[in-house]
């Protein structure tokens, strides 16, 4: 039986502005890089990845998401058995 699947999404917190301006920090970078742009933060992510995926950009907050897709199986729920029908019998 094939069992049926969804795609889930979950935000990646990738980068943080630096103010002032359009500069940016990645997360986890141990030398504190800073990227003089969006565009250039992105780059720079994608080459430390390899993550060519979609975005998600937060800039009330000061930062940028990669988002993540993974596929999840959707486990089948078991139909409900009522005694009235016979379909239950306790001590069974």
């Amino acid at each position: 039986m094939d069992m049926a699947t969804q795609l889930e999404e979950y935000n990646e917190l990738i980068a943080t502005r630096v103010p002032p301006g359009d500069r940016w920090s990645l997360v986890g970078d141990a030398k504190k890089e800073v990227y003089e742009s969006l565009t250039d933060v992105l780059e720079a992510y994608l080459h430390k990845s390899g993550f060519a995926g979609e975005y998600r950009l937060d800039p009330m907050n000061s930062k940028l998401y990669a988002i993540q897709k993974t596929e999840v199986e959707i486990q089948p729920t078991k139909p409900k058995s009522y005694s009235l029908y016979g379909e239950f019998r306790q001590g069974v």
